[in-house]
């Protein structure tokens, strides 16, 4: 699903577009919500009405990961990752590890 597509589908879709909206939250920048909307959408059919929490609560496992650097186990990491591939973030953060600056200076 591309954005063009997400656009169409909640231009043809308008309450469930609303419903989906209801799920921002508040501190959440317009590509941030873009990206994890999309994540929702396209996982949405996944999940149950029950099961709508952890839904949102994967897209947000998602969202922190791409846009903070938040790291979590790494079976969750692939799972979340599965579920947004071909979602395209452009100008993502890019994140490195303690571990990571500290062996690049140790090479020095």
């Amino acid at each position: 699903m591309s954005v063009q597509d997400v656009d169409d589908f909640l231009r043809q879709n308008r309450a469930e577009a609303e419903r989906v909206d209801t799920f921002r939250g508040y501190w959440e920048s317009e590509k941030h919500w873009e990206a994890r909307r999309e994540f929702i959408l396209r996982n949405m059919s996944d999940f149950d009405d029950e099961q709508l929490d952890h839904l949102l609560s994967l897209s947000m496992v998602w969202a922190n990961n791409v846009f903070m650097g938040c790291r979590y186990n790494a079976e969750l990491l692939e799972r979340v990752k599965g579920m947004a591939e071909g979602i395209v973030v452009e100008d993502a953060p890019v994140f490195k590890t303690r571990d990571e600056i500290m062996k690049k200076q140790q090479s020095r």
